[in-house]
């Protein structure tokens, strides 16, 4: 346990790094988002959605404030071709993350974890308590990829992933899209509520998985 958790820092930590250092240099913000989705608005919403999945697959690779783009997708496209984009674009992130981690990101973490116990220890872990941890990732900015790559990581199987993944990222991708579809500039309120919700809500659930497995980790 004490590996997977070690290794789940470390992915957590490169990704946090890659958040502080848009946010200290500035190069990428919400109102930068907001302002390419309109000016692809001015064309056809094709462009928007197009816009919407490449930012949310950038995510694997640079901390993206996924929620903010989900909601701004259902307000430029509306709720059903908001939440179909918002989908496909979480999809495509979780599916690289796990792919990508399954194949180089497997062999360079052969070379850093050289005791095969270990590695078969750290498989053996995640695969029981991996679908909960996917299921619940969607708490933090962070957790997403984390995981996803953790599931590549750890060679769950395809399968188990991608179920996990979807009813993690589907219903997630509706909820936001249908927030940003009733909502306005003048009125955000229900973008608002829904954000501060779903992150409280997963949070509190993420909390709990952690509470009750504490004596695991301690134990390991």
């Amino acid at each position: 346990m004490n590996t997977l958790i070690k290794l789940f820092l470390v992915v957590s930590i490169f990704f946090a790094s890659t958040f502080i250092l848009i946010k200290l240099t500035g190069i990428l913000t919400v109102d930068n988002i907001q302002g390419w989705l309109e000016m692809a608005s001015r064309s056809a919403p094709i462009y928007i959605g197009l816009l919407v999945v490449l930012l949310l697959f950038a995510d694997l690779f640079i901390a993206m404030p996924t929620l903010t783009v989900c909601i701004l997708s259902g307000y430029f496209l509306g709720f059903q071709t908001g939440a179909a984009f918002n989908a496909l674009g979480l999809a495509l992130a979780g599916v690289s993350g796990y792919l990508l981690s399954g194949s180089i990101g497997r062999r360079l973490l052969v070379k850093i974890i050289r005791d095969p116990q270990k590695m078969e220890e750290m498989e053996r872990v995640f695969d029981k308590h991996g679908v909960v941890m996917i299921l619940l990732s969607r708490a933090l900015p962070i957790l997403p990829e984390a995981t996803a790559c953790l599931a590549g990581f750890t060679k769950m199987p395809m399968w188990k992933f991608t179920a996990a993944w979807c009813l993690s990222s589907f219903p997630y991708a509706a909820i936001a899209a249908y927030a940003g579809s009733v909502s306005t500039l003048e009125s955000p309120a229900p973008a608002i509520f829904t954000a501060v919700a779903l992150s409280t809500s997963l949070w509190l659930m993420w909390a709990i998985f952690l509470r009750k497995n504490k004596a695991i980790v301690q134990k390991s």
